[in-house]
């Protein structure tokens, strides 16, 4: 995740910047429940609305959150699915604050009316997400329900006014890049606070639809567009909080706007970039299913590192055994092709790893999603870039743990 918002701000007055820490723990995105009211395009879990067997109990799900406060985890994200047709949704969050959690919820929105808003506020949620793919039938249409925009922005609505903290999130497509202006004009209308920029990443429906993908130009513009909003917002009573996420050459995109803007802070802001690190999977941040598989991240459903069924998710996330989580917490990963070359990686993290894994069966490839030229990134030696092959079409991308560890994490 790339805070936007706050490294403009480092830019805006540095002075009063305060150096970046890193967590005590990995914040954790909890796929409670599989089931789902929609059948959305891009969806990562490829949920639907039916129920899925083996899924975590109600006390399994308590003992985990003990487990995961003593092991110092900071914040919950609760998510699906649709986390809202988990009947004892408003029981786990409350236990969740009472121990002392950071607790967003991950919502579709439809399902928020008049019936449990009250309950939503008096559980005390921090933060609200909710997805807008679009305006009116756009967003219908990624969402596959008639009407779903009405509900989500009904959803806002009442959030706003039972003084829940909520912000829209919009993953950005080929299908719906010219909307974000209008997405922008959207979120000043309702007075939102928060703005979250996804870049579309290669995972279950997300996966299928990767053809969708934005073309790197398309890319750029966006983020040209999210820089601009920001930065000509601080100080302004409309300076909301614009985050991005799934690509996290934003970052040396971000020190590219620096030089061109503000030249005479660029080591400054590449040396908090470098403190930030970029990309966090198998690090900052983890993912547990709703079956109690953990995962590096959300994005990482076919790679199964242990369950919280029979170990503990602590145990489970200290094991180096396991090669690919090995090589994503070492501090320089084992990256080939434009992603071993560059010259900025230790800013970036090398990216999502996952799309390379998709594409390539390797998960230490180049990203292709990564949307800066070779100049840009001062690849200069072309001759040593390892050519990606592709996998042919339909066959799935499959890696054994020993292929990962002896082919990748000895180089």
């Amino acid at each position: 995740m790339f805070r936007v918002t706050q490294f403009m701000q480092a830019v805006a007055n540095p002075e009063a910047t305060k150096p970046l820490r890193q967590p005590p723990g990995p914040v954790v995105i909890w796929n409670l429940i599989r089931r789902c009211n929609l059948c959305c395009k891009h969806c990562y879990s490829i949920s639907a609305d039916t129920d899925f067997p083996g899924e975590l109990s109600t006390e399994q799900v308590f003992e985990t959150l003990d487990d995961l406060k003593q092991f110092k985890v900071p914040a919950l994200i609760l998510s699906g699915g649709e986390p809202l047709l988990r009947p004892d949704i408003y029981d786990i969050s409350t236990r969740a604050k009472d121990l002392g959690f950071y607790i967003g919820l991950s919502t579709n929105g439809t399902l928020i009316d008049e019936s449990n808003i009250q309950k939503l506020a008096d559980t005390g949620f921090d933060y609200l997400g909710i997805s807008i793919d679009g305006i009116g039938k756009t967003h219908d249409e990624f969402r596959q329900m008639e009407g779903a925009f009405d509900k989500s922005m009904h959803a806002i609505k009442l959030c706003q006014e039972r003084g829940i903290k909520v912000g829209l999130r919009f993953t950005l497509t080929q299908d719906n890049e010219t909307q974000l202006p209008k997405i922008l004009e959207l979120v000043d209308q309702h007075n939102i606070d928060k703005f979250y920029l996804s870049h579309l990443n290669y995972a279950g429906r997300g996966n299928k639809n990767r053809g969708d993908d934005v073309v790197h130009q398309m890319t750029k513009r966006a983020m040209d567009f999210i820089f601009e909003q920001a930065w000509k917002r601080l100080g302004t009573d409309r300076e909301i909080e614009f985050v991005t996420g799934n690509n996290d050459a934003d970052g040396v995109y971000f020190l590219q706007w620096v030089e061109n803007n503000k030249p005479e802070l660029k080591d400054f802001i590449k040396e908090r970039l470098t403190q930030w690190g970029g990309n966090s999977t198998g690090k900052n941040v983890a993912n547990i299913d709703n079956l109690g598989e953990v995962h590096p991240d959300t994005f990482w459903w076919n790679y199964k590192l242990g369950n919280v069924k029979s170990r503990k998710f602590s145990e489970i996330w200290s094991d180096l055994s396991d090669p690919l989580m090995a090589g994503l917490k070492r501090d320089s990963r084992p990256l080939k092709g434009r992603c071993g070359l560059c010259q900025f990686k230790n800013i970036c993290g090398g990216n999502t790893r996952v799309r390379a894994y998709q594409l390539t069966g390797d998960p230490w490839q180049e990203d292709p999603a990564c949307y800066l030229t070779d100049a840009e990134l001062d690849i200069q030696n072309e001759a040593e870039r390892v050519q990606v092959v592709p996998y042919a079409k339909g066959k799935k991308a499959r890696y054994t743990n020993q292929q990962i560890q002896s082919t990748n994490l000895s180089s």
